[in-house]
């Protein structure tokens, strides 16, 4: 969890995890178009209140808080 609070910038070029890896196990990309509509409809779902999901354990950090995953989604997009 340090990784959400520390006061760092998350670095750039690091590998991510395969089963998120757009080249490995994770979404190919598409037309860019399509996959842009697609980010803003995940990130309007992903911000909804009342939240209408439930939360899947994450693939590094497990079971989270909702707070937690704010962080993260915040953190997330800054990073790119």
């Amino acid at each position: 969890m340090i990784a959400l609070y520390a006061p760092l910038q998350w670095p750039h070029g690091l590998k991510t995890m395969p089963e998120v890896d757009q080249e490995i196990g994770g979404t190919k990309p598409a037309e860019f178009e399509a996959d842009r509509r697609e980010l803003l409809q995940l990130f309007e779902k992903f911000t909804r209140q009342p939240r209408n999901f439930a939360w899947k354990p994450h693939p590094m950090f497990l079971e989270m808080s909702e707070k937690n995953w704010m962080r993260w989604g915040y953190l997330h997009m800054d990073h790119h």
